[in-house]
């Protein structure tokens, strides 16, 4: 049984795209910690929970700088885990679709830095803030505020409501995290969050304006040079028009003469109105080559 779930889960490692990747790890940790904080629980807590979440102290950090990364892979508890994944599986895919595949790592992980910073700051000129900061929050909240600020009109089906446009679901968890920051409880994290929030806005702007903060992962050393066309309305739906065209003349070889940008910006603009799951097979297929780009 276990040598048939290790394969399981190393096969949607290998193929699943990058917020399957990163479930998997965020899983994988919790099992490590919470086995050993439930067997050991003074040895967890005094030497191996310190060096992996995020110190409030600024010269402790020094000393342990590997915990700016760290510290967004560890979580406090089951619930805490199980929003964040299922946070990031509905947004990170939506996200994934819009931007392409590989800017999904970069907001995570640039994000969770900015919730870090946001919390050290906090730490350091507020009373009341958490020695240690851990959690994913930052890191997730980046990625839905990077889909809200790029579709904000997209549609998603939520149990008991119905169809709901993400950028009320924004709306509510900016809300929620900033009438925290004045709750007193986890008044840090909520400041972190909000970091992260900001990231996840501040990136779609700076893709509007040319200039993709994501290639700093890359090989690219053109990375922060400004362009003048937009890499979110140009450069991206150029690559996935290009993509779509292959695609379509394998699946239908007597397709429409329809230009086949169009045919991308109607797929676009069915996800906005309609949601994910109102595509058909065959244009799901489009758009999943595509962000693989």
């Amino acid at each position: 049984m276990f040598k048939s779930i290790a394969q399981d889960i190393s096969s949607s490692f290998d193929y699943g795209n990058m917020v399957v990747k990163l479930i998997i790890i965020n899983v994988a940790v919790f099992v490590l910690t919470a086995l050993t904080e439930a067997f050991f629980p003074v040895f967890y807590m005094s030497n191996i929970l310190p060096y992996i979440a995020l110190p409030g102290d600024f010269m402790t950090l020094i000393y342990r700088p590997w915990t700016l990364i760290t510290h967004m892979f560890v979580h406090s508890g089951l619930w805490h885990l199980a929003w964040n994944m299922i946070t990031l599986y509905w947004f990170g895919n939506i996200a994934g679709d819009l931007l392409g595949d590989r800017r999904i790592l970069p907001v995570y992980i640039l994000g969770g830095l900015m919730g870090a910073v946001f919390y050290i700051v906090s730490f350091t000129f507020l009373s009341g803030i958490g020695v240690m900061a851990l959690g994913a929050s930052a890191a997730v909240l980046a990625v839905v505020f990077t889909a809200v600020s790029v579709a904000p009109d997209y549609v998603v089906h939520l149990i008991l409501i119905g169809p709901v446009r993400i950028k009320y679901i924004g709306l509510i968890i900016f809300f929620i995290d900033l009438i925290g920051t004045r709750s007193g409880d986890n008044t840090g994290g909520h400041i972190a969050h909000l970091g992260g929030t900001l990231f996840g806005i501040f990136f779609v702007y700076l893709l509007r304006s040319g200039i993709d903060i994501s290639k700093i992962f890359s090989a690219d050393k053109s990375k922060f040079i400004k362009s003048n066309r937009s890499p979110l309305y140009t450069k991206s739906k150029l690559k996935i028009a290009h993509k779509a065209e292959t695609i379509l003349k394998k699946i239908h070889p007597d397709t429409e003469n329809k230009p086949i940008s169009l045919k991308v910006d109607e797929i676009l603009d069915k996800i906005k109105s309609s949601g994910y799951d109102s595509l058909t097979a065959e244009e799901k297929e489009i758009l999943y080559q595509a962000s693989k780009s």
